[in-house]
């Protein structure tokens, strides 16, 4: 079956901010409906690629999830429409609930089998010490009275498991602790926001964005079809990034091998996106985060010659499509949050301006503008305000 022949199925795009929007980019542009669902005032709803933008009360607990997508479905006759959601929250619905949304939809989310893997952090560097796939040292404590025996390994991370959990209940992704001191109050914080078990400590690898790689795939039936690999040259905040602000596609094959060992072994289909960060001390690339969805930077593929929300709508159609490798040297940006990551670097000397300029020249793609579809640029700093204090406060 083609694409042409299938112009009335459509994707429907669970969240509307700049990852959304890219899916919606990918697909409009070759006349494929997308519909996108969102809890908030988004971006994607002045772009002319979306169809259209429906409002729902609650995308961040699963059932009122699944309930609002399934509703929706039936609303506007979206039966057999592909599932693209954005958010790690989402992935975990689609998943439990995969066999109530495949009724309506084609699920691009895997199984829980499958999911849990990348959901649990402790459970990926669980198959990471399985698999012999290098990963940063972790402690996962069962009281606070274990904590003295982390003292002599300061500096520390205190990271969550679960990510949206964490980040939800506090705006950040890790915190940092230098001195005993810290290392027992921030632990006492977490341990107000998230379960004791969740909570994970962690060795802090030195170095900041630019030592941090992205291997980025389409997987199907126990290979990768399609991929590239990206550098995370610029992140916000500097140490602990919530986000890339600049990234960068190169070739590392040493990533590509351990990532598709993980993916193998736990049976993955679907777009992924596995980071690392390589040690300076012995030189390992160590695996840090798997997002079972599309990602912050994805769009960075269409440049490089990978389309990836168009790789995957394609196969759930059952349209024939030409594997493909990313090309090197593209660059993608996300220039509202790289100008203060940048400045704030250039000033502290940890940025040299020449390399800052060179990477520009580089860009090929921008995060929201585009001479084409140029309104959710405008509307996004229209809406600065509001996105900002629902993101993080």
């Amino acid at each position: 079956m083609s694409i042409k022949e299938t112009k009335q199925i459509g994707a429907l795009v669970v969240g509307g901010d700049h990852p959304g929007l890219g899916v919606a980019r990918s697909l409009g542009r070759r006349g494929i409906p997308v519909y996108i669902i969102e809890d908030q005032h988004s971006i994607s709803r002045f772009s002319k690629y979306a169809n259209r933008v429906i409002r729902v009360k609650d995308l961040r607990d699963e059932r009122k999830t699944v309930d609002a997508v399934l509703e929706t479905g039936r609303k506007y006759g979206l039966k057999d429409w592909v599932l693209f959601p954005t958010r790690d929250e989402t992935v975990a619905a689609f998943s439990r609930y995969r066999d109530e949304l495949a009724q309506m939809y084609r699920v691009t989310t895997p199984d829980w089998n499958t999911v849990q893997w990348a959901w649990d952090k402790n459970k990926t560097y669980e198959m990471a010490l399985r698999l012999k796939i290098p990963s940063p040292e972790t402690w996962n404590l069962k009281s606070r009275d274990e904590l003295p025996t982390l003292y002599p390994r300061l500096p520390l991370a205190i990271k969550p498991a679960i990510k949206e959990n964490f980040f939800y209940a506090t705006g950040a992704k890790a915190w940092r602790a230098n001195t005993p001191e810290q290392l027992d109050a921030l632990f006492d914080k977490a341990a107000e926001q998230i379960k004791i078990e969740e909570i994970m400590i962690q060795e802090i690898i030195p170095g900041d964005g630019e030592c941090q790689f992205s291997y980025c795939a389409f997987f199907r039936e126990g290979q990768v079809h399609s991929s590239l690999v990206a550098r995370r040259e610029r992140q916000h905040p500097r140490e602990f990034g919530r986000a890339a602000t600049y990234v960068e596609s190169i070739e590392l094959p040493e990533i590509e091998e351990l990532s598709e060992r993980f993916l193998k072994e736990i049976d993955y289909y679907g777009l992924v996106e596995i980071e690392y960060k390589q040690d300076p001390r012995d030189g390992q690339y160590k695996l840090l985060d798997v997002n079972a969805r599309t990602w912050g930077f994805h769009s960075i593929g269409f440049p490089a010659g990978v389309d990836f929300p168009y790789l995957l709508f394609a196969d759930q159609v059952g349209e024939k499509i030409e594997r493909c490798r990313g090309a090197s040297g593209v660059g993608w940006l996300r220039l509202l949050t790289d100008l203060p990551s940048a400045f704030s670097g250039i000033v502290q000397g940890k940025i040299k301006w020449s390399s800052y300029v060179s990477s520009m020249r580089r860009t090929r793609i921008e995060s929201v503008f585009c001479k084409e579809d140029p309104l959710p640029s405008l509307a996004e700093m229209v809406l600065l305000p509001y996105l900002f204090a629902k993101k993080y406060l």
